[in-house]
């Protein structure tokens, strides 16, 4: 069975970092692209960012994390980290860590195994 655990979220001052953590059961995590998603109350869920698997090293961002999120692998570990600086009360959300098995896509309908998702909440 799969399973994705993220852990790392908190509550934070405007301004302040948080590093969210991405691990697997299951699966090998590195075969897999992984995606963070959001979700804020009363919101639709939304893309954060995204690496390729292993050995393709691309990177994406939404265009409001730019410059301040950055989605990396630990390979030894099997993880994947989102770190997140200058966080604003707007990045207050549950995240979600997802991994499909193909290249990188924004559609989170496009992935198939699913974090429970950790709450970050920044305070202004």
């Amino acid at each position: 069975q799969v399973q994705l655990v993220e852990s790392g979220g908190g509550l934070v001052q405007a301004g302040g970092s948080l590093r969210l953590s991405c691990s697997a059961s299951g699966i090998t995590l590195s075969q897999y692209s992984v995606t963070w998603f959001r979700q804020a109350p009363g919101k639709e869920r939304e893309f954060v960012a995204a690496i390729s698997r292993s050995g393709d090293s691309d990177t994406y961002y939404a265009d409001s994390v730019k410059g301040r999120f950055t989605i990396s692998r630990d390979s030894a570990k099997g993880t994947v980290h989102l770190q997140m600086n200058s966080l604003k009360p707007e990045d207050t959300a549950i995240y979600y860590c997802a991994a499909r098995r193909g290249s990188l896509s924004t559609g989170d309908n496009d992935y198939a195994y699913w974090g429970q998702g950790t709450q970050v909440t920044v305070s202004s």
